[in-house]
């Protein structure tokens, strides 16, 4: 064994008497980091127990834990009648430069091993701007959800002795009392035909989304979607190796005369469709369109991805039934879920096709992320079941109809010089389009002075490089009072700017 070296422990340790994690564990983990970076070499003797507690001012018990759990992990070895060393058996590593104070190995911003990067994935959005008002994209107001409701149930549910088995491995294909509480729901206000072999539950509809491009686009397959369209799931197909094609979408929904003309040419494997309000514009795809795509669907042998991502939420009439409703012949894969309904956390969502596709899904989301929470699938169920659900949808409908109306009220009154939009049907959000004299970039700017933040990423929505200059501008998560200060600010800005 080599002979004690001078290492300065006590200029090198930092320990915190306030932190959660033990001193003893705090004294190992750095110690090991010495050794990892090569400051305490292979053989290097260690001051004893009583030498090193005297330096850094602690019990010579907490060095002797120490120790032992050091020993325990293979990092030092003790020899009787000679001390205490770092392990003869570790590696040679080239001794880094020492610090003034004890610093994390991991600290480091940048892998030191290649990896896939994915650009077109990076975002910008408004969660990383300081702003006291933020103005989203058509969310629900989270202060609105029915925290006291789950809550209580969730409680009860875990109290219960027989329902011990939910922290156990599950179903992949989701909680089966979930499962049987959707076919109700759905069947009753979707006017969909299934049972639970067409439900697979997921972590929110993106999974769905996911889980379909994944089934579907793999090769360069083609998928059609609106030019304008939903930006994430976008980005889902380009992930999954697809090859995104698009047709104009007008007041009426996405123009299926154009699908069907690509599905003469081309051989179509999916078509993207947020059919009861068009992401990002809005509008209901009409009656005599839905049937012209069911019968493409059909007569060409391509999936349609349905993304019913706000069905609840239709203020003028009830709301229209979706595709998979009149969907005969197994083309529709029906997505949706509870994000919207309830609160953005609550992720739990539903993925409803053939069974075959579903089984067939359930293998993937199985490598993806084993299961749901079955805790709070068995919660939403009892939800649904008690009708808790439905009248807090009924509640927040009520609620985010008031702010639509005040919010394209004002809008109307006080900006109609520089925006054009139409009134929603429903959903969360208006599509506004700044008249083409100003530029979106200036707005955000000037916004933000007074303390608004509006999406930075609003080119995102340009899909096709049309230059629409259109955005979606949330309202449901405004109250009242924000939505007069969003209103007044834009008025300002717009004033400032002209």
């Amino acid at each position: 064994m080599s002979s004690p070296v001078a290492f300065p422990f006590k200029s090198n340790v930092d320990l915190d008497r306030n932190a959660n994690r033990h001193l003893y564990l705090q004294l190992c983990d750095q110690i090991i980091g010495f050794i990892k970076s090569g400051k305490l070499a292979a053989s290097s003797k260690l001051p004893g127990s009583r030498k090193l507690s005297e330096d850094l001012h602690i019990h010579r018990k907490t060095v002797i834990a120490a120790y032992d759990e050091l020993m325990s992990q293979g990092w030092i070895e003790s020899l009787p009648a000679k001390g205490t060393f770092v392990s003869s058996e570790l590696p040679i590593v080239t001794p880094q430069k020492f610090l003034n104070s004890y610093r994390p190995l991991n600290s480091s911003h940048t892998a030191g091993f290649p990896y896939k990067k994915r650009r077109y994935l990076e975002r910008k959005g408004i969660e990383t701007i300081s702003a006291t008002l933020k103005v989203d994209e058509g969310v629900p107001d989270h202060r609105l959800a029915p925290i006291e409701d789950i809550a209580k149930i969730y409680r009860n549910i875990t109290k219960r002795t027989h329902h011990r088995e939910l922290l156990s491995y599950g179903d992949p294909y989701g909680n089966f009392e979930l499962r049987k509480a959707l076919v109700t729901y759905l069947n009753q206000t979707r006017g969909l035909k299934i049972t639970t072999d067409n439900i697979l539950i997921t972590r929110g509809s993106q999974m769905g989304i996911y889980l379909a491009s994944q089934l579907l686009l793999n090769n360069k397959k083609i998928v059609i979607t609106g030019n304008t369209n939903y930006m994430t799931a976008d980005d889902t197909f380009t992930e999954a190796g697809g090859n995104i094609k698009r047709v104009l979408v007008d007041d009426q929904g996405i123009k299926t005369n154009e699908i069907e003309t690509i599905s003469r040419e081309y051989q179509i494997s999916a078509v993207y469709v947020t059919s009861h309000h068009h992401h990002p514009t809005t509008v209901t795809l009409s009656a005599d369109r839905r049937m012209h795509l069911l019968s493409l669907a059909q007569k060409f042998g391509f999936a349609i991805i349905e993304d019913d991502y706000d069905y609840d939420f239709h203020y003028n009439n009830a709301p229209i039934l979706p595709l998979a409703s009149n969907d005969t012949h197994g083309n529709v894969i029906y997505i949706g879920g509870f994000t919207k309904i309830i609160a953005p956390a609550l992720r739990i969502g539903y993925f409803i096709a053939p069974k075959d596709v579903v089984d067939e899904a359930a293998r993937l989301r199985r490598i993806l992320d084993r299961q749901g929470d079955t805790l709070l699938e068995q919660t939403l169920a009892r939800m649904i079941m008690n009708g808790d659900v439905q009248r807090h949808s009924n509640k927040v409908r009520k609620i985010y109809k008031k702010r639509r109306d005040l919010f394209c009220e004002l809008l109307k009154e006080k900006l109609n010089d520089f925006f054009d939009f139409v009134v929603p049907k429903g959903g969360m959000a208006v599509w506004i389009r700044l008249k083409k004299t100003y530029h979106w970039d200036i707005v955000i700017a000037e916004s933000l002075k007074y303390d608004v933040a509006f999406n930075p990423e609003w080119k995102r929505y340009d899909n096709d490089s049309s230059g629409h200059n259109g955005v979606r501008i949330g309202f449901a998560a405004l109250n009242e009072e924000e939505i007069v200060k969003v209103i007044d600010t834009l008025v300002v800005v717009m004033k400032s700017i002209q």
